[in-house]
Formats: C-alpha cells, sequence, structure tokens
C-alpha cells in the first residue's frame, strides 16, 4: 500500500511539473494611442501650411519680411523655414518650427490649434516636401 501511494504521488509530483512548465505568455501589441505612433497623414504647403502662416504669422511687425524671422509671407517662407534650420527632420518634435507652434506662439495660430500643429508635424514627419 505504501509503495502504491510513494508511485501515486511520484506521479502526481511529475504531473505538477510537467503542466507548469507549459506556461504560455502571450504577448498583446500596444495599440496607437499619440500622434506619433501612428503614419504621417499627407499636408500640403502650398495648399495648407503657407496660406495659415501668411494670414496668422506674417503680419504687421510679426514675420514679414524685414521684422521677425523666419519670414513667412508665402513667396519666401518655404525657403525661411527649410533653409533656416526651423525643421528637424530626424527629430520632428525637436524643430524650431513645431516648438515655436506648440509653445510660446500657440496663442497665434488658427482655431482649431490642436489640428494645424498635428499639420505641420505630419509635413515635418513626411520630410518637409515643398508641394
Amino acid at each position: 500500500m505504501k509503495r502504491i501511494i510513494i508511485i501515486y504521488t511520484g506521479l502526481m509530483f511529475i504531473l505538477v511539473i510537467v503542466l507548469s512548465s507549459c506556461y504560455k505568455d502571450i504577448i498583446v501589441p500596444e495599440m496607437a494611442s499619440g500622434p506619433d505612433d501612428l503614419p504621417p497623414q499627407q499636408v500640403s504647403y502650398i495648399g495648407e501650411l503657407a496660406p495659415m502662416f501668411n494670414t496668422s504669422c506674417a503680419v504687421a511687425g510679426c514675420h514679414v519680411t524685414g521684422a521677425h524671422k523666419p519670414y513667412l509671407t508665402t513667396a519666401v517662407s518655404y525657403g525661411e523655414i527649410v533653409n533656416g534650420g526651423y525643421v528637424n527632420l530626424a527629430n520632428p518634435k525637436e524643430s524650431k518650427l513645431y516648438q515655436m507652434i506648440t509653445g510660446e506662439m500657440a496663442q497665434y495660430m488658427p482655431a482649431p490649434v490642436k489640428t494645424n500643429t498635428q499639420k505641420v508635424y505630419d509635413w515635418i514627419r513626411n520630410g518637409a516636401p515643398n508641394n
């Protein structure tokens, strides 16, 4: 009888070890939660951003030619932004342009501010094309 109990206990012990070693981790990918996780939307500089900069930023005394850099009148704004070092393609959030429109110049952005700053961010993430 003792022998059967010992064998039975041994089999139960082996069964517990085998079943516990069959544990399998299930890794669930995280869902996209922010603007950095989603692919950038196509944004036209000439059609969307240049007019926005021209009406909101290139007003008397602000970013017109001869005032504060970068000059944001439609004719020169692209060259001023891209060639003036205001765009960081490697790290778009570190771009001077993006930091300014989300920081101290955010109050001058046209409504809806979040949508317009997202357009600028996506444009930079797309490589700041002159389209």
